[in-house]
């Protein structure tokens, strides 16, 4: 499986924070926004990722993260000159993805919890044993703000709704989708919907018609931002801030991520702990080397 993160946009909830530089590089508390998903991916095993952006961005994308050699993976970038809508990344990404399945995860979604990569490859197994699609889904408290889906016995998918104004149920459909190689021909079918752009719900939809559309809930313990909105911008960073602090553990370092992964050794992350001109961050990674070798 490969992956993909959706970094364009113009940021426009943002504004006037985004006047000047891509919502997915703001920081959220001591890490850049495109930290968190690309370890979210790196930890659902997937080692080959196309982050697509606004024209521009791509150079600064690059300054940050590289060709990603230095964390095990690849990277690659695409150019996505105006955004229209989510399943355009299938598209964009068609040569990309070739005859392979792929995961999407969009670049303002936060996503943290014990368990977490067991999940997420639990995921990447049911595509590549059953095919079609799986979704993961978190309990809300405000569920006609979002994507929701809705289950019957033995947890069959009944229906998916954008933004219900009488919510079915509490369980939000997040920044986060697991494909079989059918999605880019899917999404090239797709009708625009009244926005003018092209639905993620619709794409799911038609996962759901042929009763390949599976759900992975995330459960209590879990928690999940949209970091697109300035609040939940700050939610996260606090949050964030609140488990490092009290458990001096951080959350998707994305160098800590890529050795835990096996996809750097020990002398790979030493060499990025050299580098890093913070001092706390460098420390970090060394008490990881120091708690490995003993």
């Amino acid at each position: 499986m490969k992956g993909i993160i959706l970094a364009g946009g113009n940021g426009s909830r943002l504004h006037p924070i985004t006047s000047v530089i891509t919502k997915q590089l703001l920081p959220v508390y001591d890490k850049p926004m495109i930290h968190y998903p690309l370890a979210t991916l790196i930890l659902a095993g997937i080692t080959e990722i196309l982050i697509i952006c606004k024209r521009g961005d791509d150079k600064l994308f690059k300054q940050l993260l590289g060709n990603g050699s230095k964390y095990g993976i690849t990277l690659q970038y695409k150019i996505q000159d105006n955004p229209n809508g989510i399943p355009e990344a299938f598209i964009l990404g068609e040569e990309f993805i070739g005859n392979d399945s792929v995961c999407l995860a969009l670049g303002d979604n936060i996503f943290h919890g014990h368990g977490l990569p067991t999940l997420l490859q639990k995921g990447v197994e049911m595509i590549d044993t059953f095919g079609g699609a799986v979704i993961f889904g978190h309990h809300v408290n405000n569920p006609e703000r979002y994507g929701i889906v809705k289950q019957g016995k033995w947890g069959r998918i009944l229906g998916i709704e954008e933004k219900p104004i009488r919510p079915k149920s509490n369980c939000a459909v997040v920044g986060l989708y697991m494909y079989d190689n059918s999605v880019i021909k899917m999404a090239k079918e797709l009708k625009p919907s009244d926005r003018g752009e092209t639905e993620i719900t619709d794409l799911n939809r038609e996962y759901l018609k042929d009763k390949k559309l599976r759900l992975i809930k995330f459960g209590r313990g879990y928690c999940w931002f949209d970091t697109g909105v300035a609040d939940a911008l700050l939610s996260a960073s606090t949050y964030v801030q609140t488990i490092q602090k009290r458990q001096g553990l951080k959350i998707s370092c994305i160098e800590e991520t890529a050795h835990y992964m096996g996809r750097i050794n020990n002398d790979q992350l030493r060499s990025l702990a050299n580098e890093i001109g913070n001092p706390e961050y460098s420390q970090y990674l060394h008490n990881i080397l120091e708690k490995d070798e003993e």
